[in-house]
């Protein structure tokens, strides 16, 4: 790919017009759809990726990201108008959103399609030029984004490189206008001073409360735990249950893992594998080091399996405590009180993400406001990740910018402050103008002064 050549494209203006901009988007909604096949087989040899998720949680995903920016990209370009004030009262305060040029979207491994086809909604939308790196680890995702996306989307303005994590650094140095994901290669993009969006993930925690219905819970926590065989940023990374419901909830889980997968998951159609041996043996030796194994602990190299697995008797300092879980592993730790909970939560790093379960609204409340993350839900998980009303995205070591609908399209955008003035008002401005005169200054002063209670004449100027 040349990068001259995208931004000599992006120079004729043709990615700015209404017109190209939802023809590029109805085009990626074909070609989801069109070929769901292949974007089926692709994933189950990368992942072993049930149809029903790679649909779901990746092709359905990104086909409403697509739509929601299709139905709303006229309301979207519109300049948005400020409130005026007195001395603005016959101009014009606008905010344009305009692209910010050519960017870079680089994909991640756990949803190879989802992270790079996501973005590139955003992308479109805003009127970018846009380079797409999927991750080498899911080669086969990788060669059919390679294949797909030139024969849909215009090829001057929209390449998809396959690269090595090697190269994304020397990539970044050809300074592009924003880098999404850029986890990998941040610092390169700090020297050459381009903006990122990060979604680092980070250790997500679960709070289980005595008071809440254990059956939906445990599903639902079992669910978000073990999709994608736990490989996702936004899964509860371990669960901080409440002591007197410990035992239930444990044993709910066990229930639900021989329900989702039967009693030999390795067998199952709807459980999926590791990535590589990499991220196999970071897994098994945390797994192997940590608490006490109540259900799961399996892992066969050769087939990149490890079973869904639920630790108990973990502590804060066991390895699993200590990084990040990309695998099917789900400790569980014991608090005797919320306090406790919000305590343990607030001591480590903030998290992508916050989940309780609780029929208490207090608690809910508590947790929602004593703690920060990236994002919380309550009663469930994953879901408000995935929503496009909901800006997603993480704060502090968990990542900085978010994502989703209109979230997306300001991701790469500028947003720049226009004052449409006349020139009626010399009359008054004059008083800005040299020499300065201390009855000038007092007019100026009083006419340019906020009240408490008013606007008043705020930058007269």
């Amino acid at each position: 790919w040349e990068g001259k050549g995208l931004l000599s494209a992006f120079q004729t203006g043709c990615t700015t017009k209404e017109s190209f901009r939802l023809a590029q988007l109805e085009a990626l909604v074909r070609m989801l759809g069109e070929h769901e096949c292949d974007f089926v087989d692709a994933l189950g040899r990368d992942l072993h990726k049930p149809r029903f998720e790679t649909v779901v949680s990746e092709l359905l995903l990104v086909k409403n990201e697509a739509l929601h920016a299709i139905n709303s990209l006229k309301k979207w370009m519109q300049p948005q108008r400020v409130e005026r004030n007195l001395s603005t009262t016959l101009d014009d305060c606008l905010v344009v959103s305009e692209p910010l040029g050519v960017v870079l979207i680089m994909g991640t491994w756990c949803s190879p399609v989802l992270f790079c086809l996501g973005p590139l909604v955003g992308a479109i939308a805003a009127g970018n030029c846009a380079v797409i790196s999927p991750s080498e680890h899911t080669s086969h995702t990788a060669e059919l984004l390679h294949r797909l996306v030139p024969s849909y989307l215009d090829s001057e303005c929209f390449h998809v490189i396959l690269a090595g994590t090697n190269d994304l650094a020397d990539i970044v140095e050809l300074k592009f206008d924003h880098v999404f994901f850029g986890s990998r290669v941040a610092q390169a993009a700090a020297r050459t001073f381009t903006p990122v969006t990060l979604i680092l993930g980070g250790k997500n925690p679960c709070y289980v409360d005595q008071q809440c219905d254990i059956t939906a819970t445990a599903q639902r926590i079992a669910w978000a735990r073990f999709h994608n065989a736990g490989q996702s940023v936004v899964a509860p990374d371990y669960v901080l249950c409440h002591v007197d419901v410990k035992t239930r909830l444990v044993r709910a889980l066990k229930c639900c893992l021989m329900q989702f997968y039967g009693s030999d998951p390795r067998e199952s159609r709807s459980f999926g594998r590791m990535v590589n041996l990499e991220i196999i043996n970071r897994t098994r030796d945390m797994l192997w080091r940590s608490g006490k194994v109540a259900v799961g602990g399996q892992v066969i190299e050769a087939e990149k399996y490890i079973a869904p697995t639920i630790l108990t008797e973990v502590v804060e300092t066991d390895p699993i405590m200590q990084h990040d879980v990309f695998g099917p592993v789900l400790p569980v730790l014991t608090v005797n009180t919320l306090d406790e909970a919000i305590t343990f939560i607030n001591k480590q790093e903030k998290p992508l993400c916050v989940y309780a379960y609780s029929s208490n609204s207090k608690v809910i409340s508590r947790l929602m406001s004593e703690t920060s993350s990236g994002s919380f839900c309550s009663n469930d998980s994953v879901l408000q990740s995935v929503m496009v009303g909901l800006p997603f995205g993480g704060v502090g070591a968990s990542g900085m910018g978010s994502y989703h609908g209109r979230y997306s399209f300001d991701a790469f955008s500028h947003r720049k402050s226009c004052l449409l003035r006349g020139t009626r008002f010399e009359c008054v401005t004059y008083l800005r103008y040299p020499p300065y005169e201390d009855r000038n200054l007092s007019l100026m002063t009083w006419a340019s002064t906020l009240s408490q209670k008013s606007q008043g004449w705020c930058q007269i100027l």
